[in-house]
Formats: structure tokens, C-alpha cells, sequence
């Protein structure tokens, strides 16, 4: 769980939790959900809602590999606000990984 940020901080953000979550995930395919929410200061059961979000718009698959989940990314789906369709996946991944890590791969 995030804790409140100090009265001179934004309370908001850029970028959603579902963002970020996929960015996690595509940094560390194998991560632990767990490890996810740590990372992104959300709870754990929240970040099972996104990734079942993130699936079912076919945005994510989950391969299991022995006693753990792995998760391929679904990079050319298109981005799903009207106003952002015309970009995909790949080109958002891309653009926060700063050209660091093919986003494609």
C-alpha cells in the first residue's frame, strides 16, 4: 500500500497503476506479483486486478513455468482510449523504457 505522499508532493501522476504494472512485468517477465506491487506501492491484490484487466484486453499472457507465472506482453495491440489508439503498446513501452530495452523483444 502507498503511503501519503508529503503536503508539497502532487497527488497524482502521469502514468496509471496498469502502466506501470506492465512495465514491471516487461522489465522482470518473471516476476513475483508480489515483487510488482512492492515495486509500483500498490497491494498485491490490486495488482491481480490489473493483470486480469491487462489479460483479458489480450494485453498479457501468463505462462506458468513450473511453480511460477511468466508474462509475454502483447506489444502491437493498440493503446485503448480513442484518443491514443492510433499508437500501440510497443510504441508506449518503448517511449517509458527510454530506447534502455527494445520494448518488442
Amino acid at each position: 500500500m502507498t503511503s501519503p505522499l508529503p503536503p508539497h508532493e502532487p497527488s497524482w501522476t502521469f502514468l496509471s497503476n496498469h502502466s506501470r504494472v506492465l512495465l514491471c512485468l516487461k522489465r522482470q517477465p518473471d516476476a513475483t506479483l508480489r515483487q510488482v506491487a512492492a515495486d509500483v506501492g500498490i497491494t498485491e491484490r490490486a495488482v491481480q486486478r490489473i493483470v486480469r484487466d491487462l489479460e483479458d484486453a489480450g494485453i498479457l499472457i501468463r505462462q506458468r513455468v513450473g511453480r511460477r507465472n511468466t508474462y509475454q506482453i502483447e506489444a502491437n495491440r493498440p493503446l485503448r482510449h480513442p484518443l491514443d489508439a492510433h499508437r500501440n503498446v510497443n510504441e508506449l513501452l518503448e517511449l517509458l523504457l527510454g530506447g534502455t530495452e527494445k520494448a518488442d523483444r
